[in-house]
């Protein structure tokens, strides 16, 4: 998609939003929107599942309630973005920067999580702490690397009763509070 073709769903979309004649609402589904300029574009509500946004400059972007499932974001630049309660299922957020970014109420099963400064200062909301926080107990319980000493510091009886509230905890089954000489601190195997 050209610059020229994004400024004009942009436009319709923009009218959209505002319940104006011609609005429409963005689909972008598909659309190769590699290193595209964004920033500060309205894309509330907007469809753009499986989108290439690889490396698209997404700065102070409005995506709140956008449907970017499976979307490529590797590399975007999502600074202070608004992803308020978007879909990111499936979306690859490698080397995404998201310093700043308000992920509060944002679906993130099976996305790919940035693990590198880029993902600090993102906002998150208590249902993405648990998930998060479930993983990282999770990986600690099961890692034969893992000290004693860090396995005793972490899965502690307040960190496992929060990670046990993950959305998902009945399928991937609760974890336990570690006591020395436990193989796993979680009840399947």
């Amino acid at each position: 998609m050209n610059q020229k073709e994004l400024l004009i769903v942009l436009e319709k979309h923009g009218k959209w939003l505002r319940n104006k004649e011609g609005g429409e609402r963005a689909y972008l589904c598909d659309a190769n929107l590699c290193d595209a300029n964004l920033r500060g574009a309205n894309l509330r509500g907007a469809y753009l599942c499986d989108a290439n946004l690889r490396g698209a400059y997404l700065c102070d972007a409005n995506l709140c309630d956008a449907n970017l499932r499976g979307a490529d974001l590797r590399g975007a630049y999502l600074c202070g973005a608004n992803l308020c309660d978007a879909n990111l299922c499936d979306a690859n957020l490698c080397d995404a920067n998201l310093r700043g970014a308000d992920l509060c109420g944002a679906y993130l099963d099976y996305a790919c999580w940035p693990l590198w400064c880029g993902s600090l200062k993102a906002r998150i909301d208590d249902r993405q702490v648990k998930q998060l926080l479930y993983h990282v107990l999770s990986a600690v319980s099961y890692s034969d690397n893992c000290s004693d000493e860090l396995k005793a510091a972490l899965l502690t009886e307040t960190n496992i009763t929060v990670a046990n509230q993950f959305h998902r905890v009945d399928e991937c089954g609760e974890l336990k509070i570690y006591e020395e000489g436990d193989c796993h601190g979680n009840d399947q195997n």
